[in-house]
């Protein structure tokens, strides 16, 4: 089971927390789990709002007793002292944990002396518990998330007027990727940047996926332009598919370039980790002939690619961008046929499953026994359909 953390207005503890009891879990058995931590009477609300016609859940903690301001240890013990599942009170650890080391850099003092309202508050440790909980109760083994909006402004806290981002979600969110938008808000949180940066496995798209639940989490503050102030939690089984589904395009036009070293690129490219390459005929400035390169790749090997393409081509400059891609589940197999086996790809389609014979292996075929290869392909076709019936 996987989840999507769809962050498309920010995140906070309690956003993320409401998007979970909204995906369905056992409130009681909830309850039940934070009890654990021996906090004392408070109240744990949760209310079903909706925020421009869409239904969402919206926690609230309150208590009557005014709660103290406790430090990294203070919570960690009490972490230690409840009853919690092993792995819950591990990961709120290295949560909590977390947000002092970035709050310690940020006002240059000792780890174990941050003494602040963030990690101390009871909606916070609330927040923190209850999401790793809620995790572990709906079953999610991988959770993914998209990348992060950072609004900008300012925000009172206990520490003064700081600028937005704040200082301490700068420094939890090093190395996870971010964008800027238009909004004079805070959108995400020091504990939801220390949530999402502990429980991810991955930024970025969603990835595929049959969803089985889907829930939002409800913001405190109105957000301009009518934007729903909304987490997005999607939650299914992952559809294992082996190819990457974020791709570098590259690209670059050539007119002065023989078309006669195309195969020696593309044997190059394809070696240096290239999952597509092609070349089309284009019709250039002043009237010259040329063509449009265009390589796919994943984009961990887009830089030694682009090297390739300078060496080999008289191409002086690169067009490149990411995009997103969908692509079929697919596996090798062997068909039986009247040559023997004969490898092929399994390609599951929303139709069912079809048969892709392997060029390279129908040629043999066909040139060893003096044949069509269209007669070889023929046989692998029929042999699919009896399989069918």
């Amino acid at each position: 089971m996987i989840g999507y953390a769809d962050c498309f207005s920010g995140i906070s503890g309690d956003m993320l927390l409401g998007a979970l009891i909204h995906c369905g879990i056992d409130q009681h058995l909830l309850r039940n789990e934070l009890d654990k931590l021996d906090l004392g009477d408070f109240e744990f609300r949760v209310e079903k709002k909706s925020i421009q016609s869409i239904g969402s859940c919206k926690v609230t903690i309150c208590s009557k007793r005014r709660q103290e301001l406790r430090t990294l240890p203070a919570l960690l013990d009490i972490l230690d002292r409840s009853n919690l599942d092993d792995t819950v009170a591990t990961r709120s650890a290295a949560v909590f944990t977390a947000i002092a080391k970035a709050e310690a850099k940020v006002h240059n003092i000792a780890v174990e002396k941050v003494h602040f309202h963030e990690i101390g508050a009871l909606d916070t440790v609330v927040d923190v518990v209850g999401t790793i909980t809620a995790l572990h109760q709906l079953g999610i083994q991988k959770l993914i998330s998209s990348p992060l909006p950072l609004g900008r402004g300012f925000v009172n806290c206990d520490h003064g007027r700081l600028p937005l981002p704040a200082p301490a979600v700068c420094e939890i969110l090093q190395d996870i990727p971010v964008y800027g938008v238009k909004i004079n808000q805070e959108l995400v949180t020091p504990t939801g940047a220390a949530l999402i940066r502990t429980l991810a496995d991955e930024f970025g798209p969603m990835p595929p996926m049959t969803i089985t639940a889907t829930g939002y989490g409800s913001g405190t503050h109105l957000l301009p332009d009518d934007q729903p102030n909304l987490l997005r939690m999607i939650i299914g089984y992952a559809q294992q598919v082996d190819e990457n589904q974020v791709v570098e395009v590259i690209e670059t036009n050539l007119d002065d370039w023989s078309p006669e070293m195309f195969p020696f690129l593309t044997d190059r490219l394809f070696a240096g980790g290239a999952l597509d390459v092609s070349l089309t005929s284009i019709l250039m400035k002043k009237g010259r002939p040329g063509f449009t390169l265009q390589v796919i790749c994943s984009p961990v090997h887009a830089l030694d690619l682009k090297h390739i393409i300078l060496i080999e081509t008289s191409g002086i400059g690169l067009r490149f961008r990411t995009e997103e891609r969908y692509t079929l589940a697919r596996k090798e197999v062997s068909i039986d046929t009247s040559w023997g086996e004969i490898k092929a790809k399994k390609v599951q389609t929303p139709s069912g499953p079809v048969i892709y014979p392997e060029y390279e292996e129908c040629k043999k075929i066909a040139d060893l026994h003096h044949i069509p290869l269209q007669e070889v392909y023929n046989e692998v076709r029929c042999k699919q359909k009896r399989s069918e019936q």
